[in-house]
This record gives structure tokens, C-alpha cells and sequence, in this order.
């Protein structure tokens, strides 16, 4: 017995070792310790978890810790990561958001019921919920002013090009009407303060404009957020037709490069600087009284570093405004410097860096008339 259990745990190494079994099958999270007995595939711990709660389709065991027998072992030397994916993920839309490791628990449970529940992608040209240009129902909308949150009607049309939503179930004009290329939405369960919380931004007047929605069920929010996804990729092929499809995913929603309390001070430099929160979206930094306001008290336009724009560690000798924290940031433009300093000097390092990734990207065309829009505001 002990050496039946020998021969295959060495089995069971082997196939753990080879190159498409390196990578968590869901999330691609590195070295997975885990795998499904029944789908055979190698997955992370996190992963496993969601499996787990899918009993009747993913048996989950733990590579170093439980024991396996020849006739698993033998199953997934059959398949792996590479055979199973060909299966489950063989027609998977060119919108459909596939989340990392980095992503939240709702994104990644309802991709993995998708694939392996629902079988979503399994054949060719199968109608799916978010794919038929056209998408109503209820979501739960924060109140601009109450915080409240209550019951609006939402309608995506992609006919129209719009996303709306409505006061009331009858209402006959939208409190909102938005063209679906200036939207953006990206999950934030934490912020929202509920785990299928997602908020949808769009440009009004140049200016973001911040919604925050829910819905109760988890395989509805990210439903949306794929039909979201899949009206602007319809949009934008219309739109840029010379574009590759990759292009145009690549123009889809977008997660922040970053968010977080900073404090900051004004123009002047002497004034003393005060707590806000602020978003870094691609070029607009943007910062708020509340994160959950719906509208930025303040925009600042962060360019390339061709352009006259880099971020700089500490603050100016001589800064004379009071602050509490105590690791500064300063971002120099072409017109003034911008002053912010952070609470701990992790959290600077990581705006720096979001910083940097931002300013060492050449701007495009687009971006170049949103920088003329700023200077003209200023």
C-alpha cells in the first residue's frame, strides 16, 4: 500500500510539473496547490474555495496534503489545465471579462460558474444573457444626495448606443441617458460596502460622473457588466473598422491603476493641506471629499514625460503648508506643481509607481485634446 502510494504521488508530481499546470486554471495565479478530481484541473487556493461550493461539479483536493489515488492521478494526466480549457473555454466572446487573481471574489465565482456550471462557452454561437445587444432590469443605485440606495430600472440598448435608467418602473423619460463610448465600469465591493458592488463612470461635459449599483444576485451584476462590455466592443467595431479585435478589447472597461486617501494643497502652495480620496484613471487624477461622491471636486491631467510631465519623491524644500503625513509626492506639468503627500511610505511607492506607468506612456491623439481641455478649464 505504501508503495502504491509512492508511485503515485510521484505520478501525480509529474503532471503537476508540466508547463500548462503552472498557473492557476481560473485565475492564472502562479504555482496552483490545488485541482479538481473531476474537471482536472489545477487551481490556486482562492479558486478552490469557489469550487468547493459547486459540489455537484468540481471535487477539490489539495495536491501536498490529501491522498490520491492511481485512477485520479491517471484522470488528470489525461487532462490538465490545456485539455480542459480547450473544452470549457473553447468559445469564449471577445468582451467577455476573464479575471486574474487580482480581481474580486464576484468576477471570479461567476466566471467559474460560467465555464464549468453553466458550460457558457462550450459551443459556437450560443445565446447568452449579456450578448444580445439589449439588456433591462433592476439594479440598486446610491442616491447623490441621501446615500440611499433604492430600486431604478436600467436599460442598455445597443441600437441606440446609450445606457439609461429610470426613477421610476413607468417613468417614460430617463433621469440619465449616456452614449455608451463614454462609460466606464469597474467592481468595487469594498467601496460599495456589498460584494457585487459596481461602479459605472461616464463623461458629462468632460467632467466623471460616478454611479454606484448593486444587485443581489451575483451572476446578474457581472451579467451587466459583461453586456456593458459587449454593446461598446458592437460600438467601437462601427466605429473603428479598420481596428483589430484585440484593439478594440483593449478599449473596454478599465480597472483604476489605483485609489486611496492622499491629503493636498492648493496652487498657492501655502495652504494647508486637506484628507481626500483620490482615483488615478489612466491620465485623470481625480479627488473627492467621500469616495462615494458623484462628482470630483478636482481634476489633474497627468501627461507624458515628453511632454514636460514627471513624478518627483518628498515635497519642494520650503513647502510651508501644514500637513500630517509625511511621505510627499509631487507631480510637476508643464503650467505647476501638484503637492500630496501619503500616510505611509508603502502607499507612496505605490502611487509613485502608478505615477510612473502613467507619465512613461507617449499620449495618443485623444489624449492630446483632453490635455488642451484642461489647460482651457485652468
Amino acid at each position: 500500500m505504501a508503495g502504491g502510494n509512492e508511485r503515485s504521488m510521484k505520478a501525480l508530481k509529474e503532471v503537476w510539473k508540466r508547463a500548462e499546470n503552472s498557473s492557476c486554471a481560473d485565475c492564472g495565479k502562479p504555482d496552483p496547490d490545488w485541482a479538481s478530481s473531476t474537471l482536472g484541473v489545477f487551481i490556486c487556493l482562492s479558486c478552490s474555495g469557489i469550487h468547493r461550493n459547486i459540489p455537484s461539479i468540481s471535487k477539490v483536493k489539495s495536491l501536498k496534503m490529501d491522498y490520491w489515488d492511481d485512477a485520479q492521478v491517471q484522470f488528470l494526466a489525461k487532462h490538465g489545465n490545456a485539455v480542459t480549457k480547450a473544452i470549457y473555454e473553447a468559445h469564449i466572446p471577445i468582451y467577455y471579462y476573464q479575471p486574474t487573481y487580482n480581481d474580486c471574489q464576484v468576477l471570479r465565482e461567476q466566471w467559474i460558474r460560467a465555464k464549468y456550471e453553466r458550460k457558457e462557452f462550450t459551443e459556437p454561437g450560443k445565446q447568452l444573457p449579456y450578448s444580445d445587444g439589449v439588456k433591462e432590469g433592476i439594479l440598486w443605485k446610491r442616491g447623490r444626495d441621501s446615500g440611499q440606495f433604492l430600486p431604478r430600472k436600467f436599460l442598455l440598448s445597443e441600437r441606440e448606443g446609450c445606457l439609461k435608467y429610470f426613477t421610476k418602473q413607468d417613468a417614460k423619460e430617463p433621469k440619465i441617458n449616456v452614449k455608451i463610448d463614454v462609460i466606464n465600469a469597474t467592481f468595487q465591493p469594498e467601496k460599495i460596502g456589498n460584494p457585487n458592488g459596481l461602479q459605472i463612470t461616464y463623461l458629462k461635459d468632460n467632467k466623471t460622473r460616478n454611479i454606484f449599483v448593486y444587485h443581489e444576485s451575483g451572476k446578474e451584476v457581472v451579467d451587466w457588466f459583461n453586456a456593458i462590455r459587449s454593446v461598446q466592443f458592437h460600438y467601437l467595431k462601427v466605429a473603428f473598422p479598420i481596428a483589430s479585435d484585440n484593439e478594440i478589447k483593449n478599449r473596454l472597461t478599465r480597472n483604476f491603476l489605483k485609489e486611496g486617501y492622499m491629503e493636498k494643497t492648493g496652487p498657492k502652495q501655502r495652504e494647508a493641506f486637506k484628507k481626500r480620496w483620490f482615483t488615478l484613471d489612466h491620465r485623470r487624477l481625480m479627488y473627492f471629499k467621500d469616495p462615494l461622491d458623484a462628482f470630483a471636486k478636482g481634476e489633474v491631467f497627468v501627461g507624458s514625460g515628453e511632454n514636460g510631465y514627471s513624478v518627483q519623491k518628498g515635497l519642494p524644500s520650503g513647502t510651508q503648508g501644514n500637513f500630517s503625513w509625511h511621505y510627499g509626492i509631487t507631480i510637476v506639468t508643464p503650467d505647476r506643481e501638484y503637492l500630496f503627500t501619503c500616510e505611509t511610505e508603502s502607499d507612496q511607492l505605490e502611487w509613485i509607481r502608478a505615477f510612473t506607468s502613467v507619465i512613461s506612456q507617449a499620449m495618443t491623439p485623444q489624449e492630446y485634446a483632453i490635455e488642451a481641455y484642461f489647460k482651457f478649464k485652468s
